[in-house]
């Protein structure tokens, strides 16, 4: 080992690029597990940008000559100089990669920029329209762009804050349904399952940041090409996610495979964190086809659910309910409730009131340390912990910390009823029990699912044609398996924030409204696609004389031909040439097609910006819609730089002139739901004392410090 390190310690200083190549890849090597799904990482993934306008700087490759059915060559230029002669213009390139240095000029037409994923980038969004009709709800964002490079825009708007994820990443068939660099993997490809475990991983690492890890759901489609080394995958990326495999029958008919088994299912992980459950419902997902499933599957009785006393809503901060505010003092060795203190008033600092000996006291506290509110006053609390019906969770010693659970009052309703069996009582005195046998209370899911609403052909294919006749899309989900799969981990949470990064066409944000729907929530779908053109497609493209970039090609893409219509015709009920769309949907909730939905989408692409541009407040058009989700996606957004040097909307407020600070602070003051605070500024000192003066329920973020050093690493392996 010390030779190599000596050796790649020459590489780089007589190639310093080369030597720090060889150097990752040898830390690679030698972090490698002994034991558990080992495969190789290869060269950096790269995407081209066929949209994006190419600069000095830039990594570009030479696209091939209109007409032609070949593919461009796959050799990396850097663009040196940028020179106009006459209409057009011309690129200076020269060589990247290991070798002699080679020079060169080329139309600034025939290049296209690539990103790869260990460049740094700085990502914007640009707004190419949407559909509004769910008043005071959030927006549905559709995003087209690679998707690592959406994943990690993200990191900025959503780091820590999403509740699930829903992907049906591509099953790695051979048949060109995914790309690696550039190329599709085709069948007989050695490095194929390699290349597939190594894209899956980017990802997967970049959601693990996005998700929330006290408490959320990752959720993956896959068949039997990658079902095993995906399973490996998932347990070695998340050691401390909970993993669990269902099967499930998406065509009964089978897909016939001469001389193996028909198959008639796919397989669906859920990876749980933190106090994620699978939440109980009506069908235990394999009926038997008699109508005393539900009433059979009760038998299995439900645990009683006990919830969090801390309110969570933006809105339920200290000062919105004092007498909600309090502290309960917990035993610091047996982590039982010791006693219950009176509510304090806001003016009272909650560091002047003293535990009794012994103890430690919790307040409802944010992890930043926002003050928001128990859900339930003193004296109803003490009341209910006297008869068992408060406790203390997970509480850790050493740390002194835990939550606070409690039962809601229809819960203790059915107590005193019957309807719940009490079984016993633990130390603390806190209830143990069940759901009476022959009450119906819901039922917990198998994981085996045989649905007929889950069958692809009827919930998938023949839906997308009559929300969008004429446009075909391959094997897409039926939208009541992705709706099911779904209410199993968020029907508690009425405000989740859904995250698919491989959304294809649409599914899981369609899934998404019809939740909604069903309880009146507010939940919102991130839905991430790229606008490639089918493989077939492509070539008759290319034969008229078409490339990538141009508009007569990218209308065909995913993202435009597929995706953003679907998503639109579900919400206004009409098709894309404004037909009143034909039939009904099933299982659930039915209701005609046509009705469409209370619901509201934007659609955005992704933008590669500079630093400069940014920090110079060149680029605020195309970071604009970021702050606005990092801010819920909810209300008007600031678009443009205010000459007033404030702004301050439903959701957010930005300061971009310092001296026009009062006016701001009044404005944020009055503002009922304001999340975020964004602070223009370079100086520090001025940020903090500005954020002293905002309410504490809003988060202050300067800007542009939090974006930029968000991003200032080099992405990808």
């Amino acid at each position: 080992m010390s030779r190599l390190t000596d050796l790649i310690g020459q590489a780089k200083a007589k190639d310093p690029q080369l030597g720090a190549d060889l150097d990752r890849e040898f830390k690679v090597l030698s972090g490698r597990l002994s034991f558990g799904l080992n495969f190789e990482r290869h060269r950096p993934e790269a995407v081209e940008l066929p949209q994006r306008p190419v600069r000095k700087g830039d990594k570009v490759r030479e696209l091939p000559k209109r007409g032609s059915t070949n593919k461009g060559k796959q050799q990396l230029w850097q663009v040196k100089a940028i020179r106009k002669i006459g209409d057009g213009k011309v690129a200076d390139l020269e060589s990247l990669g290991i070798g002699d240095v080679e020079a060169k000029s080329a139309l600034v037409d025939d290049l296209v920029v690539v990103a790869e994923f260990r460049d740094r980038i700085y990502p914007g969004l640009v707004s190419t329209g949407k559909v509004k009709r769910g008043s005071g709800k959030p927006f549905h964002t559709v995003i087209n762009g690679e998707n690592f490079h959406v994943l990690k825009a993200l990191t900025y708007t959503h780091r820590g804050k999403v509740d699930a994820i829903y992907i049906d990443p591509p099953y790695n068939t051979g048949a060109k349904d995914w790309k690696y660099n550039n190329d599709y993997v085709e069948g007989d490809d050695l490095y194929r399952h390699s290349k597939w475990l190594a894209f899956m991983e980017r990802r997967l690492l970049l959601a693990k940041e996005l998700l929330n890890p006290d408490n959320s759901v990752l959720i993956v489609t896959i068949d039997e090409k990658e079902y095993l080394r995906l399973g490996l995958l998932l347990e070695q990326i998340f050691p401390d996610g909970d993993v669990s495999m269902v099967t499930s029958v998406i065509s009964a008919k089978g897909a016939v495979r001469p001389g193996r088994f028909s198959r008639v299912e796919e397989n669906i992980f859920f990876v749980f964190f933190g106090s994620a459950t699978v939440k109980w419902w009506k069908s235990n997902m394999l009926p038997s086809g008699s109508d005393d499933d539900t009433r059979n599957a009760a038998q299995e009785m439900a645990p009683i659910e006990w919830l969090l006393l801390r309110r969570r809503e933006p809105t339920s901060v200290r000062s919105a309910r004092p007498n909600q505010f309090y502290p309960i003092f917990v035993s610091a060795g047996s982590g039982q409730i010791h006693s219950i203190g009176d509510a304090i008033t806001p003016d009272i600092p909650r560091q002047s009131v003293k535990a009794p000996s012994g103890t430690v006291a919790l307040w409802p506290l944010k992890p930043d340390g926002t003050e928001m509110l128990w859900g339930l006053t003193p004296e109803v609390l003490r009341r209910n912990w006297a008869d068992g019906f408060v406790r203390v969770n997970n509480w850790k010693p050493a740390k002194k910390t835990g939550s606070i659970q409690y039962l809601q009052t229809g819960v203790i309703a059915k107590i005193r009823s019957g309807d719940i069996t009490i079984t016993g009582r633990l130390e603390d005195g806190s209830v143990v029990g069940h759901v009476s046998v022959g009450t119906s209370a819901g039922t917990s899911p198998k994981r085996v699912w045989n649905m007929k609403s889950h069958n692809a052909e009827t919930g998938g294919t023949n839906l997308i044609s009559a929300l969008i006749p004429g446009r075909r899309f391959p094997f897409p989900k039926s939208l009541y398996a992705v709706e099911d799969a779904l209410r199993f981990v968020v029907a508690d949470k009425r405000e989740a924030v859904i995250l698919d990064f491989f959304s294809g066409s649409g599914t899981t944000a369609h899934a998404v409204m019809r939740l909604n729907r069903q309880d009146g929530g507010h939940r919102q779908c991130i839905s991430v696609t790229n606008n490639e053109v089918s493989a077939a497609q492509q070539d008759e493209l290319r034969a008229e004389g078409l490339r990538p970039g141009d508009v007569e090609w990218e209308q065909w893409g995913i993202c435009d031909h597929i995706t953003k219509p679907r998503v639109a015709a579900a919400i206004t009920g009409k098709t894309p040439d404004g037909v009143p769309i034909k039939g009904d949907y099933k299982f659930t909730d039915e209701f005609p097609m046509a009705e469409g939905f209370n619901e509201s989408a934007e659609f955005f692409t992704l933008t590669y910006e500079t630093s400069i541009s940014v920090s110079h407040n060149m680029a605020f058009s195309r970071i604009a819609p970021l702050l606005w989700m990092r801010a819920g996606s909810r209300g008007k957004r600031i678009d443009k730089l205010p000459a007033e040097g404030w702004a301050v909307v439903e959701a957010y407020g930005l300061l971009v002139d310092v001296d026009a600070v009062t006016p701001f602070i009044k404005a944020a003051n009055k503002t009922e739901g304001l999340r975020v605070a964004y602070i223009v500024t370079d100086d520090d000192r001025r940020f903090q004392a500005i954020a002293r003066r905002l309410p504490i329920s809003v988060d202050p973020v300067r800007l542009y410090e939090s974006y930029l050093t968000n991003f200032s690493f080099a992405s990808g392996d």
